[in-house]
């Protein structure tokens, strides 16, 4: 049988292993913080933002960034309907409605012209996620959330490396929210981060971050209101020191995986790949495939064609309001068709490159048989 080609899994070197047996040996008491702090200072000036705070999960960086903007029950945030429900379950836990929207039929994000269409008195957030390292089109949705006064939010979680006009995604918005999953192209196990360049926003959000107690409370154990338990380990925060000492080669190995399947895919009939518009660079954390309905392929085929050959491969986001718990918009009409004929390819760092041609050819096979 063919060795299996996982879809993905971090790299981790001597040098993550090291710092994080430093912090279970010697990281408590008063080195209890740390790695943290030194993975929040690293990761704050990759992105080129003033303030970060490492999180437990991107999903709790978001919920205390949007708390902070004042997101609360009734309001409304808009969002893509294809997304993973991490993007969504904040809002709903805030007590708030997320209304899904279409996407756009190349970048796979939020369409700012339907963004434009579901604005309401009670819109309270734009929520622009990054799909697979794709970019969200941040000119158009930030001179939408200016125009009307509604904070634009960044889900950043699979865009590490990803850069839009000379910025890098998550730095662009009110704040932007990163995840740190063992999927991700830096990982810490599990892990998030809030990032933003507001003085304001951050002791909001910090304070929330801390069970609500403000960093100039000077009673000891006293919470100033009501907040959540969201942080990162002072050893997941070790791991992400090491990932962080190492992310320009990470991104760059993202960029090679994706510039060979470009290289071997993009000018096929029927097939489209990633899109990296004039002024943008992708991250290419997860190199996606989608196919044209003429070529008969679809997604349970491209399931059973990499399971044949043992290779891992990942569905496309299915639509968020087609979930039992949500209203179905079948009018988002890219949303509900894309994911009916797409596929996430194996992009792990160390992939060989004669496993990422047996790849290619799962693919050309495919289309020989359409």
């Amino acid at each position: 049988m063919k060795t299996r080609i996982h879809y993905t899994r971090p790299s981790i070197t001597d040098l993550e292993v090291k710092y994080a047996t430093d912090a279970a040996a010697n990281g408590w008491g008063d080195q209890c913080y740390d790695y943290i702090n030194r993975f929040e200072k690293a990761f704050a000036a990759h992105l080129g933002v003033e303030f970060a705070i490492a999180t437990s999960s991107c999903t709790g960086a978001m919920q205390i960034g949007m708390a902070a903007v004042g997101i609360s029950s009734g309001d409304e945030v808009i969002l893509a309907d294809t997304n993973w429900i991490a993007s969504a379950a904040p809002i709903v836990h805030l007590g708030a409605k997320p209304v899904f929207v279409d996407i756009l039929p190349d970048t796979w994000c939020l369409d700012p012209a339907a963004v434009e269409r579901a604005i309401t008195p009670r819109t309270k957030g734009i929520l622009a996620v990054h799909l697979y390292g794709n970019l969200c089109a941040m000119d158009e949705l930030l001179a939408i959330g200016s125009k009307y006064q509604i904070p634009v939010i960044e889900d950043a979680a699979e865009a590490i490396g990803s850069v839009y006009r000379g910025s890098r995604a998550g730095s662009l918005g009110s704040f932007g929210a990163f995840s740190f999953h063992g999927t991700k192209t830096i990982t810490t196990g599990e892990g998030g981060i809030f990032v933003t360049n507001n003085a304001s926003l951050f002791e909001r959000a910090l304070t929330l971050s801390n069970h609500g107690r403000a960093r100039n409370q000077a009673r000891q154990f006293w919470p100033d209101e009501l907040g959540y338990k969201f942080k990162m380990s002072n050893i997941q925060a070790a791991l992400g020191v090491g990932q962080m000492e190492r992310i320009e080669p990470l991104i760059a190995r993202k960029r090679t995986i994706f510039q060979f399947y470009h290289d071997n895919l993009a000018s096929l009939p029927g097939i489209a790949i990633n899109a990296e518009h004039d002024g943008t660079t992708i991250g290419a954390w997860m190199p996606t495939l989608v196919f044209s309905p003429s070529t008969g392929v679809t997604r349970e085929r491209l399931v059973q064609a990499f399971k044949e050959e043992n290779v891992d491969a990942r569905v496309f986001f299915w639509p968020l309001s087609s979930l039992s718990f949500f209203e179905p918009v079948p009018s988002n009409l890219n949303s509900w068709d894309i994911p009916q004929r797409a596929i996430n390819l194996p992009s792990y760092h160390d992939i060989a490159e004669e496993d990422l041609m047996r790849v290619v050819n799962v693919v050309y096979g495919l289309l020989d048989e359409a």
